[in-house]
């Protein structure tokens, strides 16, 4: 591992040898190996239940000497999340004292303001158009201007669809960002028994059958025996937004820069 003033460089024979010997560790075991590990580490998270565990797992790394939650929180506020994500953030906020980075889709204050710009409905009319606004780019600011070099994320395998073969730590192409899942080998019934036993604080959607919660206008309940995020974008052949998948919006990023640069 070679450090330099932004970037931690992970060799591809580094990466797959973290790998082998992070993968039987307990997630604890693992968010306070990459607390010690790595500089400018945050947790980025849309305050999903594997996010509000890491949340609290974090708060028990404190010493009692310090008074702040100890990794900053990166929050991706697409302008379209539920009323009840909004109540559950400051509820994380009032028990947790993080510092919170909020980062929005450019130029934009709230869902009107994105309509009027945008035109309504563009998750309709061209969905890969509204990941990129919303999350993607948002995403890679944020990493840019925080000097992000490793990130904590809520991913599991037991998600499915494209998570199905997650690592614990691996490497986003498109900013060398490190990402790092701690609770990856967890199940949903293992993440809730840590919430309820730990009384963390989550999105009330959950009762009424949401196990995975995004934004407003494509999220659903999901039914006995269905994948936890079935209900997220349901009936469409997706199963992520992109702020994962970064390498499909290359176009769309490119286009940013170079505006970026002329401006």
């Amino acid at each position: 591992m070679t450090v330099n003033e932004k970037v931690v460089v992970l060799t591809t024979e580094h990466l797959k040898h973290l790998n082998e010997k992070l993968q039987d560790l307990q997630p604890q075991e693992i968010i306070r190996w990459a607390y010690l590990t790595f500089p400018n580490l945050y947790q980025t998270t849309a305050f999903g239940l594997t996010g509000l565990a890491t949340i609290d797992m974090i708060s028990k790394l404190k010493s009692t000497e310090e008074s702040n939650h100890i990794i900053d929180l990166i929050f991706i506020d697409t302008l379209h999340h539920f009323p009840q994500t909004y109540d559950l953030v400051k509820n994380i906020e009032s028990k947790y004292h993080p510092k919170l980075h909020t980062f929005k889709p450019l130029n934009v204050e709230n869902e009107n303001e994105f309509a009027e710009k945008y035109g309504d409905q563009l998750w309709e009319t061209n969905d890969e158009y509204y990941d990129f606004l919303v999350k993607v780019e948002p995403s890679q600011r944020a990493y840019k201007e925080l000097n992000v070099v490793a990130v904590l994320t809520g991913r599991r395998k037991s998600q499915g669809g494209a998570r199905g073969d997650l690592p614990v730590i691996e490497i986003e192409e498109s900013s060398g960002t490190i990402k790092i899942n701690p609770l990856v080998n967890w199940s949903f019934g293992q993440v809730k028994q840590y919430i309820d036993e730990n009384n963390v604080p989550y999105n009330e959607l959950l009762n009424l059958g949401y196990k995975s919660i995004g934004d407003w206008h494509s999220t659903a309940p999901v039914t006995e025996g269905e994948d936890e995020r079935s209900g997220r974008w349901k009936g469409k052949a997706k199963t992520e937004c992109g702020i994962h998948q970064t390498s499909s919006f290359t176009h769309y990023l490119q286009a940013v820069n170079k505006n970026s640069i002329s401006q």
